[in-house]
């Protein structure tokens, strides 16, 4: 089990375990347009919807009732969409998170709503080598949730004034940008990550909007100085969440 300040998750049935990049995604998702929905799109263990659901509780916004009243995450694994529902229901925000078990494609065939923030850590080893763990596979592999099959449900799904925010490897950004674009979403917010200040970039988050903006500002995250001492920006940005942080 993984303890949080505010949940916890079990993910010993998840192919992929909790990692430093749902956890960056989640704490650094732009909420400023208030949203009212939410959909998690390849939830794995739910820590994407768990931390927005803090995020937009009422004790974390300071405001009158919470933000996001309705949390969906979707799931394909068996394994990992039983292990999210019981992380929700152990979760202090049970009433506002559900999770589908379905493909991406059967929950766009038939849209029930539109999302005003769409959430995603979706799979990007691009290369042509396998294991024999299929379920880690698919948590793994692009062909599983093909980027295309992503930014074509965002726009199908999200709300007018909606966000779509992802994590990818930093050398896939330009081609996830064109195809954004390809439907007219665009980028409003831009963050490389570096492991150290001496290492390359590895990851991308990004954030898109229905609209242009005329210049974007773009900015660098940097997690650790050294092994296990981390930067004041990493700290700032985790320390709602790890409990040494």
């Amino acid at each position: 089990m993984f303890h949080f300040k505010q949940f916890s998750i079990e993910h010993d049935r998840c192919a992929m375990k909790i990692g430093t990049d749902a956890v960056l995604l989640g704490a650094w998702c732009p909420i400023d347009n208030k949203p009212s929905s939410v959909l998690d799109i390849g939830a794995g263990t739910g820590i994407l919807s768990l931390m927005l659901a803090q995020r937009t509780s009422a004790e974390h916004t300071s405001l009158e009732g919470e933000l996001a009243k309705q949390i969906d995450a979707l799931e394909i694994d068996e394994n990992a969409y039983e292990q999210c529902v019981e992380n929700f229901e152990a979760s202090p925000w049970s009433d506002r998170l559900f999770c589908y078990h379905a493909g991406l494609d059967e929950f766009v065939d038939d849209p029930e709503q539109e999302y005003d923030l769409i959430i995603s850590n979706p799979p990007f080893h691009s290369e042509n080598y396998k294991t024999d763990d299929e379920s880690r596979d698919a948590a793994r592999f692009q062909d599983a949730l093909p980027f295309e099959e992503l930014v074509e449900a965002a726009d199908l799904l999200l709300s007018e004034n909606g966000i779509f925010a992802v994590i990818i490897p930093f050398k896939e950004e330009e081609r996830f940008i064109d195809l954004c674009a390809e439907v007219e979403l665009f980028p409003i917010k831009v963050t490389r990550v570096k492991g150290s200040h001496t290492t390359p970039i590895v990851r991308s988050l990004l954030a898109f909007k229905r609209y242009e903006l005329s210049v974007l500002q773009a900015d660098e995250l940097v997690i650790e100085i050294n092994r296990h001492e981390y930067t004041d920006d990493y700290i700032t940005l985790t320390s709602d969440f790890y409990l040494k942080m």
